[in-house]
């Protein structure tokens, strides 16, 4: 995912940290240390990272996400590999929860091929709600059951 200008279609409240130490400080940092995130490292070095939130931790509605920093380790299959885990992961971690989320947009054709080719169904598109570069986009929702996702799994 690139960042330019400080402006995403899904993520527009980014902003820089005028030190480490503001960073280090910051809610982010919280986050970013929690068992909701995990590094993607490759040969040592992080090169992204997945994610999981609580839309509702009552309902036991929860989202995933992904984000590979250099496009220089797109196309590569290291997201469907991570992905595999973490998706895996949580089923494990929650016996109780039914279903796993994904939202992208419209502009993000190797996420929506991703998430088809992991057995996620697309659930709901949001049309032009994303508006970029002058340009509006659909929010894509996907989902995937457990039955599904260990369906997957013994193909």
């Amino acid at each position: 995912m690139k960042i330019l200008n400080g402006m995403h279609p899904i993520f527009n409240d980014y902003h820089a940290y005028p030190s480490f130490s503001q960073f280090e400080h910051s809610p982010i940092t919280d986050y970013l240390l929690s068992n909701s995130c995990k590094c993607i490292c490759l040969d040592g070095k992080g090169i992204g990272m997945v994610s999981k939130n609580w839309i509702d931790e009552v309902t036991r509605w929860l989202e995933i996400g992904i984000v590979i920093y250099n496009p220089t380790y797109w196309h590569g299959g290291i997201g469907g590999r991570v992905l595999k885990i973490w998706i895996s992961e949580i089923f494990d971690q929650y016996p109780e929860l039914e279903h796993i989320g994904l939202t992208t947009w419209s502009g993000n054709p190797r996420m929506i091929h991703l998430a088809q080719k992991l057995g996620f169904k697309k659930e709901a598109q949001i049309r032009k709600v994303r508006f970029y570069k002058e340009k509006y986009y659909d929010c894509m929702k996907y989902g995937i059951l457990r039955d599904e996702w260990i369906n997957k799994k013994r193909q």
